[in-house]
C-alpha cells in the first residue's frame, strides 16, 4: 500500500543516518589505512580501492552538506542529483541504484565482449583468405 508522509519522512531520516554512520565507519577505517600508509605498510589493492573510495566519499560530501545545512535546499536535491548522478557519497546509494549501476556494467561488458569475438572472427576470416 501507499505509505504515510509521516513514513515517508521517517524513513528518508533512517536513510540519511544509515548513510553518515556508514560514511563514519568508512572514514575511520580509511583514516587507520592512512595510518599504515604513513609507517611504510603496502595496501592490499581492495584496501587501496576502499580508501579511494572514501576519499571520494568526502570531496562529494561538501556540495551534499549544502543542501542539508541550507532551509528548504532539499527540496531542489532530486533536481541536482537528476543533473550529477554521481553527487551523492557511495553509502546514500539505495540497493535498486546499486543493482542498476552493476546492470548497466555488465550489458557495456557484454556489448564489448561481443564486439571483439566479432573483431576476432573477422580477422581469423581474413588470415585465412590471405593463406588459402
Amino acid at each position: 500500500g501507499k505509505k504515510s508522509l509521516r513514513q515517508k519522512f521517517v524513513d528518508e531520516l533512517k536513510h540519511y543516518y544509515h548513510g553518515f554512520h556508514l560514511l563514519w565507519t568508512d572514514t575511520k577505517v580509511a583514516a587507520r589505512m592512512v595510518w599504515r600508509l604513513l609507517h611504510g605498510q603496502v595496501l592490499t589493492r581492495r584496501e587501496r580501492r576502499r580508501l579511494l573510495r572514501t576519499c571520494a566519499d568526502l570531496f562529494r560530501l561538501v556540495p551534499f552538506l549544502v543542501f542539508v545545512i541550507v532551509p528548504f535546499m532539499e527540496f531542489l536535491l532530486p533536481v541536482f542529483l537528476k543533473l550529477f548522478p554521481q553527487m551523492l557519497p557511495s553509502t546514500f546509494e539505495t540497493e535498486s541504484k546499486r543493482e542498476e549501476k552493476q546492470r548497466k556494467k555488465l550489458n557495456a561488458k557484454l556489448e564489448l565482449a561481443k564486439f571483439l569475438r566479432e573483431t576476432i572472427a573477422e580477422m581469423a576470416k581474413r588470415n585465412k583468405a590471405d593463406t588459402g
